[in-house]
């Protein structure tokens, strides 16, 4: 290939991606002070939700529903991002499984499709199944791949690593935690429901980054260590708590801990700080207090929501009508 031919493939490449990110809806949305899992349920086609500072570090994994033809994306247990998608239409069905992500490209072309660019694309099989960026018109119309918004499809890639899971499920249910690979494609909840009392098990998960969640609605809470539920408690806030809010702990010296309030919204200012007063609302088992910060650290999170941690119920597809005669 000539240099010039190249180049011409380049703008064409940079122009589709254009026509992508301005179509109508493409956006990042805001999820105010609710949640990630409250903002996949009203997502338009082309919309996308991204707040990585939930949970900074951890294991990642993605579930992919072609069902609802929406994404979503855990780090450390906890959702941190959300998209709607386009999967295989009838004829290509993007096939369901556990995946694991065998090559990323920034530019990739198909070979069997008219060198169709799919920028920011990460190969979930050798037989043409990826993830990239594409058009979202909210019902499946690829030829088997997952497309994504342009926006999230970048965001995505600077996130993954090779050999991260992917899970593609045709089960209807939105998890409030991320399960374990077999539980997602089953469509079941990772969530204890016994004993309901303080559990603590540091040795499922030796190290590795912590995220602490509090449910109010459930009046519980759940520590996750690299991804693994290791401890939970019932606990109860004092006063209103509308919508979801998060922690995060900025540094440990002889003063003690040092929490910063992370923003949720544009509204709110960063990383104003938390008076240790603030801590006095959650009441929670003394037992379970002192195990939780014995493992802190700087960069663990505390995401407190109104949400119940159980799974959630049916999303609704995007748009419900299927494509027109001859549409692709």
């Amino acid at each position: 290939m000539g240099k010039c031919q190249g180049f011409g493939i380049g703008i064409r490449a940079a122009a589709v991606a254009l026509t992508w990110s301005c179509g109508a809806g493409a956006q990042q949305v805001d999820i105010g002070s609710g949640s990630v899992v409250e903002a996949v349920q009203n997502l338009r086609p082309g919309e996308f939700a991204w707040v990585p500072e939930l949970a900074p570090g951890g294991p990642i994994l993605l579930i992919v529903n072609t069902k609802t033809q929406r994404a979503m994306l855990y780090r450390n247990g906890v959702p941190i991002g959300a998209t709607t998608i386009s999967t295989g239409r009838p004829g290509y069905a993007t096939p369901t499984g556990v995946f694991t992500i065998l090559q990323k490209h920034v530019e990739h072309y198909s070979s069997k499709y008219d060198n169709a660019p799919m920028p920011y694309m990460q190969r979930l099989t050798w037989t043409g199944v990826a993830l990239h960026a594409g058009q979202l018109p909210g019902y499946p119309a690829s030829h088997g791949c997952i497309r994504l918004p342009l926006g999230f499809a970048r965001l995505l890639y600077g996130e993954t690593r090779l050999g991260m899971t992917v899970v593609v499920t045709d089960r209807t249910t939105t998890p409030r935690v991320a399960p374990t690979p077999e539980i997602a494609l089953a469509g079941g909840s990772p969530i204890q429901t016994a004993p309901s009392g303080f559990l603590w098990q540091p040795d499922q998960s030796p190290s590795g980054p912590i995220s602490v969640i509090i449910s109010i609605a459930d009046g519980k809470a759940l520590v996750l260590r690299n991804g693994v539920e290791i401890g939970s408690a019932p606990v109860s806030v004092r006063g209103p708590m509308p919508g979801s809010w998060a922690y995060t702990l900025r540094n440990i010296d002889s003063e003690g801990q040092h929490w910063l309030r992370l923003p949720l919204s544009g509204e709110i200012t960063p990383n104003q700080p938390v008076p240790r007063e603030e801590w006095n609302r959650f009441q929670a088992p003394e037992s379970f207090r002192r195990a939780v910060a014995s493992i802190v650290q700087p960069g663990t999170t505390v995401i407190v929501t109104t949400d119940s941690l159980r799974p959630s119920a049916p999303v609704a597809p995007v748009i419900e009508s299927e494509p027109a005669e001859g549409e692709r």
